[in-house]
């Protein structure tokens, strides 16, 4: 499962808390843009973090000096995660992540303009980063790049730290995307350009949670599929059953046999011999029978 992050980019507070209001219930992550949080300052990640409680905040500082100093403020009024520039001395990007530490918040490096990508994820891994920004800038864009190359690169480093992947997400590339290592998906005008951006902020993160864009249809015909599966389950045992039943049906529906009883003896008149009183007279005895 990946999560879903909406970039909040618009420069009008009241349009930028309208829009979150719409996206908030379908997206994990509200990202304050770099020129939205440069322009409306620490105010509006305090009325953002207040209205939505359950969503994570994420501040695109994109930091290039003072990290710690820089960051703090933002991790006090509610940030949970803070950016800093991959092109920044290391010491700088050391001080995000341990300001993000003190506060049991994420600092997410930002591999934007890197030379050498791969070099630079593997130092600041060693440091602790806890994400790994992935990002192709909108004038990277407009020149036809796109992140898949660097996602590739940084995922099959191995490193355990969680990947952050923006640049021209959609909902047709979602599921690319998340498939090649993304555990943050990152859309902005895929949403905030979209007719009904709740409907696209539930399409994306429905595929990023584990669905796909075709998943919603489904959903409809499960009833039928679930009763369809009870009726076969149902028949498959009465069929069972019906060998059984027929074998037992003729011995409880046949008729009884008639036993014919055997004729009765015809009492005895005299009693058996073994019975009769012994009649016999005495034998005479030996004296008499000598005369």
């Amino acid at each position: 499962m990946a999560q879903t992050q909406m970039a909040l980019d618009s420069l009008d507070f009241d349009a930028t808390v309208a829009l979150a209001t719409k996206v908030a219930p379908h997206v994990d992550i509200l990202e304050i843009g770099t020129p939205c949080i440069k322009h409306n300052g620490i105010k509006l990640l305090e009325v953002l973090r207040a209205k939505f409680p359950k969503n994570k905040i994420l501040v695109d500082l994109k930091t290039m000096d003072a990290g710690f100093y820089e960051a703090e403020p933002f991790y006090k009024a509610g940030a949970d995660i803070c950016t800093v520039l991959g092109t920044a001395d290391l010491g700088t990007i050391k001080g995000v992540i341990d300001v993000a530490n003190k506060y049991g918040k994420k600092a997410q490096v930002d591999l934007i303009n890197v030379t050498d990508k791969k070099t630079r994820t593997q130092e600041v891994a060693k440091l602790g980063a806890h994400i790994i920004g992935v990002h192709t800038g909108l004038d990277q864009q407009a020149a036809g790049q796109t992140p898949f190359n660097d996602l590739a690169m940084v995922a099959g480093l191995g490193l355990g730290v969680d990947i952050s992947v923006a640049g021209g997400v959609k909902a047709a590339t979602t599921q690319q995307v998340k498939d090649a290592g993304a555990t943050i998906i990152v859309a902005g005008a895929a949403i905030y350009g979209a007719a009904d951006p709740a409907a696209a902020a539930a399409e994306i993160s429905a595929i990023a949670h584990g669905g796909s864009a075709s998943a919603g249809g489904a959903k409809k015909f499960l009833p039928w599929i679930i009763a369809a599966i009870v009726l076969v389950v149902l028949f498959t045992v009465m069929k069972g059953k019906k060998p059984a039943d027929e074998a037992a049906a003729p011995m409880e529906s046949a008729p009884a046999t008639e036993v014919v009883p055997a004729p009765e003896a015809a009492p005895a008149d005299v009693a058996p011999a073994a019975e009769a009183p012994a009649e016999a007279a005495p034998a005479a005895p030996a004296a008499d029978a000598a005369k």
